[in-house]
């Protein structure tokens, strides 16, 4: 497929004041690309719009959680650019602190899946007039949890396996369209959302030092994402895996799953310390 060009497209990023957000508004602009920073607190995003600088952006508050507000987020996009091409679905919120699905409040575990799930659909249902008008491209973020055991962040890994799905049956179905969808699977990236689950809390960083080998657990910068993001929209790419490491993980997932599961069924270090952290949750 030829390259498809960002100069003077119009892309649209929800979750944009964070960590990966800001940095493909970022990547994405100086490409020039038209950007509209969306995000639920507004003086977050004008502030990164002021920073960015330039005519060619715009910033406004909606919640992924509200239908008519990503209605509205649109219809003033096309009425201030013209069109929306590109649809970044990246608004998405982690249990904090994590637990295990017997501890956890029940309202933030439907909450996460509100807005990781739910609001990428939102999102997307919002903006796809517009992506198959302009033969565009939707890109929603997922996680490497679509793809490894979700243990004490089930809410989090079921809403980014989902969102999985999701973009894949709609890259097949805007076919016919010729639009296109891919899906972005970070791993650990340095983002406010993963510092306020790991920081200060020993027990959930000894877990990922456990679960995962040390080349997994290392943290990369939201711009190393970013750069990627980039790439895969102008490749119209299916998958951005971020860092590629991932890659042999999710293609011999059918195989690795069942038996890391099994692994971590036996392995003492770790359910200890699952048992240690399901204490602490009930005291």
């Amino acid at each position: 497929m030829a390259k498809y060009t960002l100069r003077n497209k119009t892309v649209l990023i929800t979750g944009a004041a964070g960590g990966i957000g800001a940095a493909s508004a970022r990547a994405l602009h100086a490409r020039g690309a038209n950007t509209v920073l969306v995000g639920r607190n507004l003086e977050s995003i004008e502030a990164l719009a002021r920073d960015m600088g330039g005519d060619r952006l715009l910033s406004m508050s909606a919640d992924v959680t509200d239908r008519t507000a990503l209605e509205d987020a649109v219809a003033r996009t096309v009425d201030r650019f013209g069109a929306l091409d590109v649809v970044f679905a990246n608004a998405g919120i982690a249990p904090a602190p994590p637990a295990t699905i017997a501890t956890i409040d029940p309202d933030a575990f439907e909450r996460i899946v509100e807005v990781d799930l739910l609001g990428v659909w939102r999102t997307v249902r919002a903006a796809l007039p517009q992506i198959i008008a302009s033969r565009g491209h939707v890109l929603v973020t997922s996680s490497t949890y679509a793809f490894v055991n979700g243990a004490v962040n089930a809410p989090y890994a079921a809403a980014k396996a989902a969102v999985e799905q999701f973009a894949r049956a709609l890259r097949v179905e805007l076919r016919i369209h010729h639009a296109t969808a891919g899906v972005l699977y970070p791993g650990w990236v340095d983002t406010a959302m993963v510092r306020n689950v790991f920081d200060g809390d020993d027990i959930l960083t000894r877990m990922r030092e456990v679960a995962f080998p040390a080349s997994l657990a290392q943290t990369i910068a939201p711009k190393a994402v970013a750069g990627r993001v980039v790439t895969g929209i102008e490749r119209r790419s299916a998958r951005i895996t971020v860092p590629r490491r991932w890659q042999p993980i999710s293609a011999l997932s059918g195989i690795i799953n069942p038996l890391t599961d099994a692994w971590l069924l036996r392995h003492r270090p770790f359910l200890a310390l699952l048992r240690e952290l399901e204490t602490a949750t009930t005291r």
